[in-house]
C-alpha cells in the first residue's frame, strides 16, 4: 500500500532559549495538521522521533504530542530512537503502519533541544551513539570519531582537504536560501579551506566548517495511505524505503566503505525500480563533510576513493547532474538529532511539490532521495519520494 506525505511543518533550527521540547513538538504537530487540513479526529497514530540521551530532563516524551490537541488523547503514540537517524526511523515506522493497514493517517514529529546542554555534556551525549568499549575515550567526542575516519580516508586515498572545503562551501551557499536554516551565510571556499582563529581544527583534518551544528528544532509530517491522499490538497508519495543496520563496533567493518549506506541505497533503488541517475536531487547526512564525501561513493555516484570528483566537477551543486543537499544539509541547516530525518523528508517533499523557497528549488524536481545515518554508518535509512500522479 502506498504511503503519502500530505502535510508538513518545520520550525527554524537554531538556539532557542525560549523553547522547550514540549513547545517545539506542539508547534510542529499543530502546524503539520493544519497544513494537511486534518484534525485530531483524523489521526490514527503518532510517532515521535526524539534521541535525547541526556539533552532534555524530560524523558518519556511520546505523549507530549498529545499536548498539540486534546483530541489526540487515547490514540497510540510511540517514541522511536536510532541515534542521528531517529527522525527517519519515525517516518519509516509510520510508513509500516500504513502499509500494514493498521492506520490510515499518522502524525510524525521529530524534535531535539540540544543548546541548553553545556558543551562538554553535548560531546558525551553524542558519543553515546558510538561503541563505548572502543570509542568512549575518543578526544573531541563524535567529531573525534569522524576525525579518525577522515584521517583513515586521507591515508588510503590522499589528502581530501580541498574536497571537504568545497562540500562545506556548497552547503553553506545552499543554506542561504533556506529560511529554516540555522546558519544562512555563504562562507566561500577560501574561508572553509583555511585554518584560522574562526575556523580552527576540531579533530584530525576536520575544521569547524567541516562539522554540523548543535541545534534546537522540530519538524513534522502527516502521512496517509494512498487512497486517503487522493482527497488531499497535495500528496508526495513515498515510493520506496530501506533500512540497513550495521555493526556498532567500527572494528568489525571497513568504516571507509559505509557499507550499510550502500546496502540501503541499493535496496531502496531496487524497490523503487529506478537508478541513481533518475533522481532529481538528494538530501544526505552531512554530519561532517567527510561523511558526505564517502556517501557519494556509497550511493554509487563515484567509485570508491573518487568521491572528490563529484564535488570538484560540480555534479553535486544545484544545477549539477545530482544536486546534493539543496537545503544546506546538516552543515548549514543544523542538526537537532531527533528532528533531522523528519526535516529531510519535509525538505524533499517541499521540493517535489514545487514549494521550496526561491533559490533552493530544484527545477522540475520529479524524484528525490534521502539518506539519514545514525552513528558512524550504523543505522542507515533511505527514502525515495515522488509527487503523486
Amino acid at each position: 500500500m502506498t504511503a503519502s506525505i500530505v502535510g508538513w511543518a518545520h520550525t527554524p533550527f537554531g538556539k532557542f532559549d525560549n523553547e522547550t521540547v514540549e513547545s517545539l513538538v506542539v508547534r510542529a504537530a499543530g502546524e503539520a495538521m493544519a497544513d494537511a487540513g486534518v484534525t485530531a479526529s483524523d489521526i490514527d497514530e503518532m510517532v515521535l522521533g526524539h534521541f535525547n540521551a541526556g539533552f532534555s530532563p524530560q524523558d518519556f516524551t511520546a505523549s507530549l504530542v498529545l499536548q498539540a490537541d486534546a483530541g489526540l488523547r487515547f490514540k497510540p503514540a510511540t517514541r522511536v530512537e536510532n541515534a542521528c537517524a531517529t527522525g527517519s526511523a519515525a517516518v519509516h515506522q509510520a510508513v509500516k503502519s500504513i502499509r500494514a493497514g493498521t492506520a490510515k493517517t499518522v502524525l510524525v514529529v521529530g524534535v531535539e533541544q540540544m543548546t541548553r546542554t553545556p558543551g562538554p555534556e553535548i560531546g558525551k551525549n553524542l558519543l553515546r551513539a558510538s561503541y563505548l568499549p572502543e570509542d568512549g575515550d575518543t578526544p573531541a567526542g563524535f567529531a573525534g570519531v569522524f576525525g579518525n575516519i577522515a584521517k583513515g580516508y586521507f591515508q588510503r586515498y590522499g589528502d581530501q582537504s580541498d574536497a571537504l572545503a568545497m562540500i562545506a562551501a556548497k552547503n553553506h551557499k545552499n543554506g542561504v536560501a533556506n529560511p529554516y536554516a540555522q546558519m544562512r551565510k555563504d562562507f566561500g571556499y577560501e574561508f572553509c579551506r583555511a585554518e584560522g582563529e574562526k575556523n580552527p581544527f576540531v579533530a584530525g583534518p576536520l575544521k569547524r566548517t567541516d562539522c554540523s551544528l548543535v541545534s534546537d528544532g522540530a519538524a513534522a509530517l502527516v502521512i496517509t495511505d494512498g487512497e486517503t491522499a487522493k482527497s488531499m490538497n497535495k500528496a508526495i508519495n513515498i515510493r520506496a524505503t530501506a533500512h540497513a543496520q550495521d555493526f556498532l563496533p567500527m572494528s568489525k567493518r571497513d568504516i571507509l566503505d559505509f557499507e550499510g549506506c550502500a546496502v540501503a541505497w541499493q535496496r531502496a533503488l531496487q524497490s523503487a525500480g529506478v537508478t541513481l541517475s533518475d533522481l532529481s536531487f538528494v538530501e544526505t547526512h552531512d554530519c561532517f563533510t567527510i561523511a558526505e564525501l564517502i556517501e557519494y561513493e556509497a550511493m554509487g555516484l563515484t567509485p570508491k576513493g573518487q568521491g572528490a570528483r563529484a564535488i570538484k566537477e560540480g555534479w553535486t551543486h544545484i544545477g549539477g547532474k545530482l544536486p546534493i543537499n539543496p537545503s544546506g544539509g546538516l552543515k548549514a541547516k543544523g542538526h537537532p538529532i531527533g528532528a533531522t530525518g523528519v526535516s529531510m523528508h519535509v525538505m524533499t517533499a517541499m521540493q517535489l511539490a514545487g514549494q521550496a523557497p526561491e533559490g533552493m528549488q530544484i527545477k522540475d524536481a520529479k524524484l528525490g532521495g534521502i539518506f539519514n545515518m545514525g552513528g558512524a554508518a550504523v543505522a542507515n535509512y533511505v527514502s525515495i519520494l515522488e509527487p503523486a500522479k
